[in-house]
């Protein structure tokens, strides 16, 4: 597997494999190329690259890849559309996307009924 060859050090092999599962539409794969592109594992860094494979597998319900984009929302001054993407990602389970709106609601970007809201998701996702 693209796992196994990277964890060996064989990132080549394991790039290549990444490369045919996201073109089959692996959401796992995106996030992996993705998070490649964003510190230069394996390949350039390419922010572009980093950007399309993270939104991606976001869009294939990658928790961790949709809590990636909020932060790149986030960097680009975009509060709300980051703070959706945390809210599906915190229904998704994922523990940092619940940090993320907290941290929104204290700097009075999210409303607490929202945060709540994403909480009760959140809860029954990892449950």
């Amino acid at each position: 597997s693209a796992i196994r060859h990277g964890k060996s050090g064989d990132l080549g092999t394991a790039m290549e494999y990444f490369k045919k599962a996201a073109a089959l539409g692996d959401a796992e794969a995106h996030y992996q190329l993705g998070m490649s592109y964003t510190i230069g594992r394996g390949v350039e860094r390419d922010a572009k690259k980093e950007k399309y494979h993270m939104e991606e597998a976001a869009i294939g319900g990658h928790p961790a890849a949709r809590d990636a984009v909020g932060i790149m929302e986030m960097r680009m001054g975009n509060q709300d559309r980051a703070m959706k993407h945390f809210i599906i990602a915190a229904t998704l389970g994922h523990d940092g996307a619940m940090d993320s709106l907290r941290m929104g609601h204290a700097l009075g970007g999210v409303r607490k009924e929202d945060v709540d809201i994403a909480l009760v998701a959140y809860q029954a996702a990892v449950d």
